[in-house]
This record gives C-alpha cells, sequence and structure tokens, in this order.
C-alpha cells in the first residue's frame, strides 16, 4: 500500500520558482488587486485578508475609526501616485465612499475613535 498523497495533482511544479513573472503577486498579502474609477480617475484597490495585517492597525478615512489587527479590510490609491498615498479603508466604507459626505463631522466631545 502507497503512502496517502496530501499534495494537489498538478503540473509537476512546486515551490516559489512556479510562479511565473507574469502572476500577479497579490495572493502574498492574502487578496486581490483590481483598478476601480473613483472621482475622476483610477484607483488601485487592494484587498488585504486578515491574517496579513496581524500586528498593525490603520485609520479608516471613511469612518475616521480604526481598523483593528487582523481584520479584512481594502487598501487603496490614486494609480498616478505613489505609495505615500495609499489609504485603508474597511471594506464596507471603501463601498460607500460614494454615499458618504467628503470628511466626518464629529462634535466637540465626541471620542477621536
Amino acid at each position: 500500500m502507497s503512502p496517502r498523497r496530501n499534495r494537489p495533482k498538478g503540473d509537476g511544479r512546486s515551490g516559489p520558482s512556479a510562479q511565473s513573472a507574469d502572476e500577479d503577486r497579490s495572493d502574498r498579502y492574502g487578496g486581490w488587486q483590481s483598478s476601480e474609477p473613483w472621482q475622476g480617475e483610477e484607483w488601485s484597490v487592494r484587498h488585504v485578508a486578515g491574517a496579513s495585517a496581524a500586528g498593525k492597525t490603520y485609520r479608516c478615512p471613511g469612518c475616521d475609526q480604526m481598523i483593528p489587527s487582523g481584520v479584512p479590510h481594502v487598501v487603496a490609491w490614486p494609480e498616478h501616485s505613489g505609495v505615500d498615498e495609499r489609504r485603508h479603508w474597511h471594506k464596507a466604507c471603501w463601498n460607500a465612499k460614494d454615499r458618504r459626505t467628503t470628511r466626518v463631522q464629529r462634535s466637540r466631545n465626541a471620542p477621536r475613535f
């Protein structure tokens, strides 16, 4: 009797060299990347899995609340700009970005987050 095979049957290639250079490496970050139009320009949008965001917190520009460590979210930036313009959004906030005002208004004694 031969041992059970736990690997999927494929084309015989394995390891990091099996990935072609043309493949999108966004799966390394636990998500996928796309391009979306918003406010008259194209935005790169990367969906980030919670596991790859472990140990990091971000502030969502849509709701001005913290995105806790390990929570799946979206990273978006204008395609014409660099990495300095990347912003981390809650998925729901990114999907509702057209229905929100430009800036969240809080009262003076409201908490910061």
